[in-house]
């Protein structure tokens, strides 16, 4: 009798921990989810099909190598040869002992990472060159894919989430289908000048911001991005 009950107990133990832990697991997700801004809804960010197998030589297409860097006259892959745009894109780029077909592709990667997401949504393709889920985009794009070029130059005035100091007056829409997108205008004083949404949005709604002369900080939460309207 008393092994039965003691058995029985072990197992209304094992039980009780393995609902704990379900339910903690499940928690933590579902308030991850909530808030993190969300990017325009037609073209998640980042691309599923975008998971990165570029050498890691090229891991940081954004800025060039601060040492020492292969020549121009060497930059030539094992087989074959490089056009004169990709050389002009390599140029300065490579590291020593790195294959310059490595930092190619990584460039090549980027531009199909925009290509992909621009021919779904131009505005998602804006988003995640601002927000930074597509890195290196600038010189990607001068030289590997001239044609995405209007979205690049979208791209360079917008601003993400984060504080912005000497905002433009203006008006401004954000990138994103987020219904907790919220932002507000400060003057020197710290005295609020704007803010908004006046009512709260429903989902798919347009979302704009009014920035007034005079404001020195432009903050917003949930916006993802924002772009001139």
């Amino acid at each position: 009798m008393y092994r039965r009950s003691a058995a029985a107990a072990v197992l209304l133990a094992a039980a009780l921990t393995l609902t704990a832990c379900s339910s903690d697991g499940d928690g933590k997700a579902s308030a991850d989810a909530a808030g993190k801004p969300k990017p325009p809804a037609s073209s998640p960010v980042p691309d599923p099909a975008d998971a990165s197998t570029a050498p890691t030589a090229a891991a940081s297409p954004d800025a060039k190598p601060t040492g020492p860097v292969l020549p121009d006259a060497r930059l030539t892959p094992k087989t074959g040869s490089f056009k004169a745009n990709e050389k002009q894109y390599l140029s300065g780029r490579v590291p020593e002992k790195t294959d310059p077909a490595a930092v190619l592709q990584t460039g090549q990667e980027t531009c199909q990472r925009v290509e992909r997401t621009a021919k779904r949504d131009k505005d998602a393709a804006a988003a995640a060159i601002i927000s930074g889920d597509v890195t290196g985009a600038k010189d990607a794009i001068e030289f590997l894919c001239p044609e995405q070029k209007p979205v690049l130059a979208v791209a360079e005035k917008g601003f993400g989430d984060s504080p912005r100091t000497t905002p433009g007056p203006g008006t401004y829409r954000a990138l994103t289908q987020s219904t907790t997108c919220t932002w507000e205008a400060k003057g020197k004083d710290g005295a609020v000048l704007a803010s908004g949404p006046e009512t709260p949005p429903k989902a798919g709604d347009r979302i704009t911001a009014t920035v007034p002369s005079g404001t020195t900080e432009f903050r917003s939460t949930g916006c993802y991005a924002w772009v001139p309207a």
